[in-house]
């Protein structure tokens, strides 16, 4: 099975590609895009979205899996990450794939094993549960590792219902 695990975002939404073959889960690429605030917002989803659909055109993964909208403090960060996930949702669905998501939650404790775990754990867990011999540059594609790494994971019948 091929995972493809995003991290939503407007100013960085973080990618990778985790995939699981006898029993172990190894990453196959990762990283993130990012946009400048100094571009309207239509240009910066546009590149979200083609760079969803580059991906899966040229890695053609079995699932894609995202992070779940946090509604913190501030509206406005929730809102550009719910546009960011609108790209994401129908650039999956323009190449027949629907997406799982996964609380934020649920995506630590299946990494780490604790639910409100902060970023340095994920990264060294996503390090070590895909034997990679350098941790993820940035965070963002630590976590959507970790999203991935989540769905990956899961479940068979958990999979079907998601």
């Amino acid at each position: 099975m091929k995972v493809l695990g995003i991290d939503p975002g407007t100013a960085s939404c973080g990618y990778g590609i985790v995939v699981e073959s006898d029993g172990r889960l190894h990453a196959v690429c990762h990283g993130h895009w990012r946009t400048s605030p100094r571009e309207r917002l239509d240009a910066r989803l546009l590149a979200i979205f083609d760079g969803v659909r580059a991906l899966i055109a040229e890695h053609a993964p079995d699932s894609v899996a995202l992070e779940e909208s946090y509604v913190g403090a501030d509206a406005r960060i929730a809102l550009s990450i719910g546009q960011a996930r609108g790209a994401i949702l129908v650039a999956a669905a323009g190449t027949g794939r629907g997406c799982v998501e996964y609380a934020p939650a649920r995506i630590k404790q299946s990494v780490t094993g604790y639910g409100q775990a902060d970023k340095a754990q994920v990264q060294r867990m996503v390090t070590t549960i895909l034997h990679m011999d350098e941790p993820p540059r940035s965070t963002h594609a630590a976590d959507a590792l970790a999203v991935a790494i989540c769905h990956a994971l899961c479940p068979p019948l958990l999979r079907a219902v998601s």
